[in-house]
């Protein structure tokens, strides 16, 4: 898969995601220009997990977005439909529960979890809609969902320069430093395709979400939502 489609075909994503796994934390590191570390502590505000709690972390991968969760005496289920990613993260840190699993048809109880988050993965999603609903039904009343995903930046000039770096220097780049770098093409045609701020929040909403509500990170580069489940 090298071409961005909404309508994404889940074993071509996963596979897509195998062939990366090896050094998908590193590239991401370069191709972020090192602010994946900064959201990624601000997805853990969000989150806010304590002692306890159980957090749901969809789209995991090799579980970095797992170990802040992990480290407040949470019990966090790194959750990702790519085998390739949970083998890696399985053996980086072996003592997290891996569990492999389709956002759209999660392996668990209803009202399960006190959080679900998923980082810089809905946008992966065949059917994000019926992930969202997914996510909703796995959370206990009262509990909350934290996405984090790249979004649209709110100044138009710098709209424009983030766009281009996106389709011109992201692929080079990928090239240096990642071992499938056509998998980036299609990230980067797949962000520019995604729904903006406003959008990601109706659908939510749509999803039985409540108290939704959103906040840029850099510009609007990346976007944090959260919602609530009513009790």
């Amino acid at each position: 898969m090298t071409r961005a489609s909404l309508d994404k075909q889940p074993h071509e994503v996963a596979s897509m995601f195998d062939n990366v796994a090896e050094r998908y934390d590193l590239t991401n590191d370069v191709l972020s220009l090192g602010q994946d570390r900064r959201w990624r502590k601000e997805v853990a505000r969000a989150v806010d997990a304590r002692p306890a709690q159980k957090v749901l972390d969809l789209a995991a991968g090799t579980a970095t977005s797992s170990l802040p969760f992990a480290r407040t005496g949470a019990y966090v289920v790194p959750c990702d439909f790519s085998l390739g990613m949970l083998q890696v993260g399985k053996k980086r840190q072996p003592w997290l529960p891996f569990t492999a699993g389709d956002a759209t048809r999660l392996p668990f109880k209803d009202d399960t979890f006190d959080a679900v988050s998923i980082s810089f993965g809905l946008r992966n999603v065949q059917d994000f809609d019926a992930a969202l609903r997914e996510m909703h039904r796995v959370t206990r009343p009262g509990g909350r969902v934290v996405i984090c995903e790249f979004s649209h930046p709110t100044w138009a000039p710098f709209r424009t320069v983030y766009t281009e770096y996106l389709m011109r220097a992201l692929p080079p780049v990928a090239r240096a430093v990642s071992s499938n770098p056509d998998a980036y093409v299609y990230l980067a045609e797949s962000i520019r395709a995604w729904p903006d701020q406003p959008a990601l929040a109706e659908r939510l909403r749509g999803a039985g979400w409540s108290r939704v509500a959103w906040r840029n990170l850099t510009g609007g580069v990346v976007a944090l939502h959260r919602g609530f489940k009513e009790s």
